[in-house]
């Protein structure tokens, strides 16, 4: 018996290779059981075309070679799950999903997956505050620079604002809490973002409150400190707004301060005009992969995720 290989086939026989991209197609905007259900399949049938044409998209890429790396965790389940994602900032596409975990072996995988020659060519890692990453980085691509994404700095600063909103409910007594009872939507989103009964409230909490209305002021004013060019300004900027702070008793403020001097050289590494990077592409992204799994119901296929996390930006075949 003799068995003869159709280029026209796909890895299911049963199937041409020209369906399978139609079903690859389909599946980039529609879940597998809305898709199954039009083409009367077994999802699981689906799902394996599915596979087959995100393959075949990874395999139009060789290796990357980024200058700009953007590298963030992902929660894939709860119980603190987490992976590592890492993104191409200036092609602004994922590069790499993997590791065990958030932590200095799992991000050492990256680079070995890299290469050292290519990892050599990386001028810029942009990531949170955890130490694991930037040690990684620091081992295995000393020559590039550091940068905090502000996103994860003002997050720190928002929870700083909420732990003040929170001691305020807790030190008031009576009328005076229904000021700050069901405020903490208005108190951590940009004032650009309210509706107008939004903003009439938080005017009301502010005029209210004294120390939420300096938190507040201080919170929307930090800001600026992305807006410089030159560290020794951004510094003095820093200085201003940390000595803003003395006699006001706000303690989560001076902790967030404490943190950002810490960390001031992978936040005051934005002021170079050559790491002046889009930071909203990997926070964008975050979105984006949440609604992946929100649309899946949950991925318990890790591979499949990969896949669909690695092609969601590459174009159709």
């Amino acid at each position: 018996m003799r068995q003869e290989r159709f280029d026209f086939l796909s890895d299911n026989p049963f199937y041409t290779k020209r369906f399978a991209i139609y079903i690859g197609r389909r599946c980039r905007t529609s879940t597998i059981r809305d898709v199954a259900k039009e083409f009367h399949l077994d999802w699981k049938t689906v799902k394996d075309l599915d596979k087959q044409y995100m393959r075949a998209q990874l395999d139009r890429f060789s290796t990357p070679s980024p200058k700009i790396i953007g590298i963030d965790e992902l929660s894939i389940r709860k119980g603190h799950t987490y992976r590592i994602l890492v993104s191409d900032l200036e092609k602004k596409r994922p590069i790499w999903y993997g590791g065990l975990d958030r932590s200095e072996e799992s991000m050492d995988t990256f680079f070995a997956w890299l290469g050292p020659k290519k990892t050599k060519g990386i001028r810029l890692g942009v990531m949170d505050m955890w130490k694991a990453f930037e040690n990684s980085t620091r081992k295995h691509a000393p020559q590039a620079a550091i940068l905090y994404d502000k996103f994860h700095v003002l997050r720190h600063l928002n929870e700083a604002i909420d732990k003040v909103r929170k001691s305020e409910y807790a030190r008031l007594s009576g009328e005076k809490r229904k000021f700050i009872k069901g405020q903490r939507y208005h108190l951590l989103s940009h004032r650009s973002n309210l509706s107008m009964t939004g903003k009439q409230a938080l005017d009301t909490l502010l005029a209210a409150n004294k120390r939420l209305n300096t938190a507040y002021i201080l919170k929307e004013s930090f800001g600026q400190l992305w807006s410089y060019r030159s560290e020794a300004w951004a510094r003095k900027f820093f200085e201003n707004w940390k000595s803003s702070l003395r006699r006001q008793k706000l303690k989560p403020y001076e902790r967030f301060a404490k943190l950002i001097e810490r960390h001031w050289d992978g936040i005051a590494a934005f002021c170079a005009s050559e790491n002046k990077v889009s930071l909203g592409f990997v926070e964008g992204f975050n979105n984006k992969i949440r609604v992946i799994q929100r649309r899946s119901f949950g991925l318990r296929d890790e591979e499949y995720l990969r896949l669909k996390i690695l092609t969601c930006t590459l174009p159709d075949i």
